[in-house]
């Protein structure tokens, strides 16, 4: 993506943040290494306050939502407005002055070289760098890394930083559904379309100046939410592996209690008292087999759903196109 006439869109989430939005807006870098443009959308998601007073007052564009939809619903309708606008770059950073405008360029840097098509900033990557904050957070966004590991085989310090920028090809191919966050689910969808994705270590406050996080105030229900939201997305593009396991477990309690009562048989020739163990055995066993065939039949869906994800590619790239002809054809 090498080339010096790259169009940046720098999006900001925010709800109720009128203490902070202003200076965040204003410290955006409009002068940044290979980009030619930088616009600012500001994403007022239903405050209460004047956040979208003074982010308009600050210099950025602002949509407003007259309810609050969730920070998954927000992203979501900043990648659509970059994709219709031609932007080659999009910029997620949150309005609460948690993360320093002025590290935009390195957020950017990796996508300008042709190097990253997902680029996030990473608290805890460069041990120096971890920031303050209480220790059910860290231990959380810990454990939040090792099921996204898990989930992709790929090793990740930091999936829950909202601080990240997404290349065109990111932009067009990403497909989600989360309306809760979408700080996890970014990192599935495009590993398993084998995009690659860089982690920026980068020093970051840990604690909100102003406020509490709208995501992260109730811990327990940010970790359903978020798992949630992981297992579906994971699901979506290996429901095999899931099923499978699933179905391995039914079968091997199923084949075991089946056995116990062969055995029992062997030796005394009548399956009285423990009948019961063939019927329960029977059972997980049709439940086994049952579950391998759904397995099967979500593989199969997985395979239309991904000759759909590539008409839609097709489909976007178009009006990318679009949308940055009459700049190229002036």
């Amino acid at each position: 993506m090498a080339g010096g006439d790259l169009r940046l869109l720098v999006a900001i989430p925010a709800l109720d943040e009128a203490p902070t939005v202003g200076d965040v807006v204003r410290g955006i870098p409009r002068e940044i290494p290979g980009i030619a443009r930088v616009d600012v959308l500001v994403i007022d998601d239903g405050s209460s306050d004047d956040t979208a007073r003074v982010a308009r007052d600050a210099g950025a564009e602002v949509v407003t939502h007259a309810t609050n939809r969730g920070l998954g619903v927000s992203f979501r309708e900043a990648v659509e407005s970059g994709r219709s606008r031609g932007t080659d770059i999009l910029v997620n950073i949150d309005g609460d002055g948690q993360f320093d405008p002025a590290d935009i360029p390195r957020i950017v840097a990796p996508i300008v070289e042709g190097r990253a098509a997902m680029v996030t900033a990473s608290r805890f990557l460069d041990a120096k760098l971890v920031p303050e904050m209480p220790d059910i957070k860290r231990w959380g966004n810990h454990g939040v890394a090792r099921i996204v590991a898990l989930l992709t085989g790929r090793r990740f310090h930091d999936v829950s930083c909202g601080f990240r920028a997404f290349s065109r090809e990111a932009l067009l191919r990403m497909n989600l559904f989360g309306t809760f966050t979408y700080t996890q689910e970014c990192f599935l969808d495009l590993v398993f379309k084998d995009l690659p994705i860089v982690e920026v270590p980068l020093e970051i406050r840990g604690v909100r100046e102003h406020g509490t996080s709208r995501v992260a105030s109730s811990i327990p229900r940010y970790a359903v939410r978020s798992l949630q939201i992981m297992l579906r997305a994971f699901i979506s593009y290996r429901p095999f592996r899931v099923f499978a396991c699933l179905a391995a477990l039914f079968l091997a309690v199923g084949f075991g209690l089946l056995g116990f009562l062969l055995v029992h048989y062997l030796r005394t020739g009548q399956f009285s008292p423990h009948i019961w163990s063939g019927f329960v055995g029977g059972s997980f066993g049709f439940l086994g087999i049952l579950t391998l065939v759904i397995g099967l039949i979500g593989d199969m869906l997985v395979r239309i759903r991904l000759d759909q994800d590539r008409i839609l590619y097709h489909l976007r790239r178009a009006e990318w196109l679009e949308a940055r002809r009459p700049a190229d054809e002036a």
